[in-house]
């Protein structure tokens, strides 16, 4: 049986917040009550987006907090030849294009095709051929017909599918700005790490089918998936640094924690609210049964 490794992936543009405060503790929780190996991953291949001394502030926060990566923390930016020898390889299959569209002139395309496909995001302009615009972007071909949709088992939502070819349209792999894209920095990541296990916000749940296809294209392993849901706002929208999120008080550790573990279904005693190593034995041990309801 494969030993079970975890990550928590935090992009550093900003202090951490209750929102990745529950993806983080899930995470956690998963790993510990599988006796697992729990890594922590900067994910500031967003260059433009990167907040100077963020990273080193959210291990900060993480450790007071008493989440400390079980291995040295990796930085997105320092492994960017990994990407590009994933996309040569992917070079290879014939699957990748150049794209010259702009984000108006997509939004444009869609409105003609929008009898056809209500939500595809990319209607295939330069599959054929550039028509005469310069490269602007990346793309990887996806699948059409019943090869386009994905099902995989979420362990917290559930069954899922989705239809690459009229949910997504084949996606950005290096971004006009020449920054790699999520999609596949992700991909790399984990499989270069070993993740067996990805535990994250539901509101990468829409991510999961690209990242699945792009591992079957890598010929790399696809990892066991769970989506916790994601914290918001009183007007509904997703926590977040662009919706004014707080940073966490981490003077108040265990205040935080509880409500973290309140927001994931867990019913702790008070016992937990009295000691960092308390809230974490009795976190630990309701985390399986959380998940089997």
């Amino acid at each position: 049986m494969t030993a079970y490794r975890g990550r928590f992936a935090p992009s550093p543009t900003g202090p951490l917040h209750f929102g990745s405060l529950v993806s983080a503790l899930a995470s956690w929780l998963d790993a510990r009550a599988h006796q697992g190996t729990w890594l922590v991953r900067i994910e500031d291949i967003d260059g433009p987006r990167t907040v100077p001394g963020a990273a080193e502030n959210i291990l900060a926060t993480l450790a007071r907090f008493g989440m400390v990566s079980d291995e040295p923390p990796v930085w997105q930016s320092q492994r960017k030849p990994l990407y590009q020898q994933a996309f040569e390889r992917l070079q290879t299959t014939g699957l990748v294009y150049p794209c010259g569209c702009t984000r108006k002139e997509i939004a444009d395309s869609l409105l003609h095709v929008h009898a056809r496909h209500t939500t595809l995001a990319y209607p295939g302009t330069c599959r054929h051929g550039l028509n005469g615009k310069p490269a602007r972007a990346w793309r990887l071909r996806v699948p059409d017909g019943d090869a386009a949709i994905v099902t995989f088992d979420d362990r917290w939502q559930g069954q899922q599918t989705q239809n690459l070819a009229t949910e997504v349209g084949d996606f950005v792999l290096r971004r006009a700005d020449d920054q790699w894209a999520y999609q596949l920095a992700v991909v790399v990541d984990d499989a270069d790490q070993n993740i067996t296990h990805v535990v994250r916000g539901a509101d990468l749940l829409d991510s999961t089918a690209r990242q699945i296809y792009l591992q079957q294209c890598l010929r790399v392993v696809t990892p066991s998936w769970l989506h916790v849901p994601v914290v918001t706002n009183d007007d509904g929208e997703k926590l977040s640094k662009q919706t004014g999120a707080l940073a966490l008080d981490a003077s108040r550790p265990l205040v935080a924690l509880n409500d973290a573990a309140l927001h994931l279904g867990l019913k702790l005693s008070e016992t937990a609210a009295l000691s960092r190593e308390a809230f974490y034995a009795e976190a630990i041990a309701a985390w399986p049964a959380r998940l089997k309801r």
